[in-house]
């Protein structure tokens, strides 16, 4: 599989698996396990992860599954992020809502992390939301620490436009490296409103949440959802795809500014379906009848 350079020595398989969803799949650690492997076979090699995903428990069983096989850990990448203080049973401190990006709160984090991925270290640490009381000194601070104390290798943001992400960069000793955002042909905001383009300005590749919409372009019956329905079975049949979320994801790895999907499922035929879409590269012509699907109209 194709690898995208992040940093001198860091790089990332051009498909990411997403584990926001282990929790909801009831599995065993052994079968967690045979699914790293089973994705880690197809070249899948980037595993993506939040401190609050399943109530604060994801990171947790994939670090019981992990540890099963130790040496899996040399041969992939974990990315986590942090930021986002929900209420949960397993953090029963926390009584709202709300984002903490204090440099004791993003240490205190990663160190959770750790644990729970059982690891000695993170590979990519994301701030996972903008925070509106966010001091980037100390954002900065924590970085660094984190850094010499080689507990993250390299850092990067999620969900945060152009003006964020260069704010924070300014503070920022060291390069960031991915922000990651959402992107798919029914959720264009972030090309629309100029976020793809700071990635490309600022020399970061971003990670693609939420490719096929949460699982709304199959079932979206909505007149926008429908028309995009209708261009994806159209151009899947000029290219010979065996499904539309082939045709979803080649529509985002068209993009120049070498986007990295995450793959959210458990399935093996949804998992091979975004791997397809590596072979397919799409004409500008079927490109736009997609991004003309979802605008309603074309473009100007």
């Amino acid at each position: 599989m194709e690898r995208i350079k992040l940093a001198e020595d860091l790089s990332f398989s051009r498909l990411v698996y997403g584990l926001w969803r282990l929790a909801n799949w009831k599995q065993s650690s052994g079968q967690t396990l045979d699914l790293l492997k089973y994705v880690y076979e197809q070249g899948v090699t980037t595993f993506d992860h939040a401190d609050i995903y399943g109530s604060y428990t994801c990171e947790e069983l994939f670090g019981v599954a992990l540890a099963k096989e130790p040496s899996l850990r040399q041969k992939i990448e974990i990315v986590t992020k942090c930021g986002i203080v929900l209420p949960s049973p397993q953090r029963p401190n926390h009584k709202t809502h709300h984002y903490h990006t204090s440099k004791s709160h993003i240490i205190a984090s990663v160190d959770q992390s750790l644990k729970n991925l059982q690891t000695d270290y993170i590979d990519v640490l994301l701030i996972h939301r903008p925070d509106p009381l966010m001091n980037p000194e100390e954002v900065a601070e924590a970085f660094e620490t984190l850094k010499k104390d080689g507990k993250v290798r390299y850092f990067g943001v999620s969900n945060f436009k152009s003006d964020q992400l260069t704010m924070l960069q300014s503070y920022v000793s060291e390069k960031l490296v991915t922000n990651q955002v959402e992107l798919s042909p029914l959720v264009l905001e972030n090309i629309e409103d100029g976020t793809m383009n700071a990635c490309l300005e600022n020399r970061l590749v971003p990670m693609i949440w939420s490719p096929l919409a949460g699982g709304k372009l199959f079932s979206d019956m909505s007149e926008k959802g429908v028309r995009v329905r209708e261009a994806l079975t159209e151009v899947q049949k000029e290219i010979g795809a065996g499904s539309i979320d082939e045709v979803a994801y080649a529509w985002i790895l068209r993009h120049p500014a070498k986007t990295m999907p995450i793959i959210g499922t458990q399935k093996k035929e949804r998992i091979q379906a975004a791997i397809n879409a590596l072979q397919y590269e799409l004409t500008l012509d079927q490109w736009f009848a997609i991004l003309h699907s979802s605008l309603g109209h074309e473009v100007p």
